[in-house]
């Protein structure tokens, strides 16, 4: 084999590597596309069944993590990419982070369904972390699209998008806060309410993160303006509190 040729193949080989990897985080990504969405049936549903799936359904998207991180080792260890093609991988491991992370919120969320289905609804709550979760969902499907044709100005708009998940999750907090101060029997309800609200809102802002890694791929930097978060609620300690993925 000619000089020319070990090269051709090398480039061929790493190409390969590189469409696996890319297959992986899609799949990944279709994966907690429709964990979103379960979970957040279930919710308004009451559909204990459909709230067991999502949490077992985690350990396949925990196992594509760990297989796309150990793919784009051996490709960083093995192929020497250039700096174009390294940014794609390193862009993949962090997509594969961020998505770990939706997906071990859509879990928690599906946690909550089997002690909510025996509390009696509060308002019409449940149908608000719907729309919420489904704005999630569409902003992910988005960011995955603007991945796959690396078309910043469609990242940009998720990043822009976010602000709406952001606005929900505060009216949500004001009506938990006025729902347990008209009764005291609605406070653990609303707890468990907020505590779903909380992490249908950081899902938007894991997938705010794979829209600015879109960005980063497509053009070499970050977006310039990182948007101010619309989440007023940080500060108030009455509900808020700092909820990590179980």
């Amino acid at each position: 084999m000619s000089e020319h040729e070990l090269k051709q193949h090398i480039v061929s080989s790493f190409d390969r590597d590189l469409e696996g990897i890319q297959a992986q985080i899609l799949k990944m990504g279709g994966l907690v596309e429709v964990a979103i969405h379960d979970a957040a049936k279930s919710l308004e549903t009451r559909d204990e069944e459909l709230a067991e799936q999502v949490q077992k359904g985690d350990m396949a998207v925990d196992a594509l993590e760990d297989a796309i991180n150990e793919e784009a080792a051996r490709v960083i260890a093995m192929r020497a990419p250039t700096a174009i093609d390294l940014r794609v991988v390193l862009t993949v491991m962090r997509m594969a982070g961020n998505l770990e992370r939706i997906g071990d919120l859509s879990k928690n969320m599906a946690k909550r369904t089997t002690v909510l289905s025996q509390m009696s609804p509060i308002g019409t709550s449940t149908a608000s972390l719907r729309r919420m979760a489904r704005e999630v969902e569409h902003m992910l499907k988005d960011a995955l699209d603007a991945y796959i044709k690396r078309d910043e100005a469609l990242a940009l708009d998720v990043i822009e998008r976010d602000e709406d998940v952001d606005q929900i999750y505060n009216t949500l907090f004001r009506e938990f806060l006025t729902f347990m101060l008209e009764d005291p029997r609605n406070i653990t309800s609303c707890m468990h309410l907020h505590f779903i609200a909380k992490n249908i809102e950081r899902m938007g802002d894991h997938v705010t993160s794979i829209a600015e890694q879109v960005v980063f791929l497509a053009t070499g930097e970050k977006p310039e303006d990182a948007r101010i978060k619309a989440d007023r609620t940080s500060s108030d300690a009455t509900l808020t509190q700092d909820i990590e993925p179980e």
